[in-house]
């Protein structure tokens, strides 16, 4: 038994659908008088052997279709994964916003021009604002994921928690449920270890620092060295309040950035 015999082509309202539909019904018909045919020969074993062929041609249609579509999903997949692979979101506060500086100079912006010459290197999106808390950037979070579907997250916050003196573990909440939905986004989070002026206190300011390194083993994820620890040494780099890094210290802190966050973008990508 011919299985293209199963086929059936439905009548439509033109001519051409019409002759089509009659020639089809036709071939149906022809095979049906064929199979008829066979059921009248009075042979079982030739009556087997044609079941038996028919079932095995759906058969090896099923496994094709079992093994062949997730096969052919799984490749779609990867090829959807590469497409959004090359993006690093920077989530962050005035120190990766470039507080008072022209976005072409600020770090994230030199570290964006240097990887766009480097073939292979991830796409930069800083989506920082000055000002911004944990609870501010786990509010626009969101978006940014649904928008950018990036397959890195720097998350630089939690300084203006602390200069405001705010609970640590309130902070701490904020920022594992920022780890969490970047997660869940399918996406790996990089935790940029964030510490306050010592005058506010070594019970505070231990504790707060201690967010950090928790919060990292706590989800298994890197933990980004604090940069500012490297600028604020150095007079000559930092603005007049004394927080913030002045336009001579991007190129460095791209540089230093950069140094640190290759090898975690790399290991991500293998």
């Amino acid at each position: 038994m011919n299985i293209a015999c199963a086929a059936v082509i439905q009548p439509g309202q033109d001519p051409q659908q019409r002759r089509l539909a009659r020639t089809g019904l036709a071939y149906q018909g022809n095979c049906l008088r064929g199979f008829d045919n066979q059921l009248d020969s009075g042979k079982d074993g030739e009556l087997m052997l044609t079941l038996t062929n028919v079932f095995t041609k759906m058969m090896n249609f099923k496994n094709v279709f079992r093994w062949h579509f997730p096969f052919l999903l799984l490749l779609g997949l990867f090829g959807l994964r590469a497409a959004a692979a090359d993006t690093l979101l920077i989530l962050g506060d005035s120190l990766s916003a470039g507080y008072r500086l022209p976005v072409a100079q600020a770090w994230p912006t030199l570290l964006a021009n240097q990887w766009q010459q480097q073939p292979g290197e991830p796409t930069v999106i800083n989506a920082s604002i000055s000002g911004d808390t944990a609870a501010q950037g786990l509010a626009r979070l969101p978006t940014l994921l649904t928008q950018h579907k990036p397959r890195w997250v720097l998350i630089e916050l939690g300084a203006n928690d602390g200069l405001r003196g705010f609970p640590a573990q309130d902070v701490q909440r904020d920022l594992g449920q920022i780890i969490t939905l970047v997660q869940q986004a399918g996406a790996q989070p990089l935790l940029m270890q964030i510490r306050i002026p010592p005058n506010y206190g070594r019970r505070y300011t231990e504790a707060f620092s201690a967010i950090y390194p928790q919060l990292a083993k706590q989800f298994n994820i890197p933990l980004v060295p604090f940069y500012m620890e490297q600028v604020a040494i150095k007079a000559e780099w930092m603005q007049d309040d004394g927080l913030h890094p002045n336009r001579d210290a991007q190129p460095f802190i791209a540089t230093w950035m950069a140094e640190r966050l290759k090898p975690l973008v790399k290991h991500e990508s293998n």
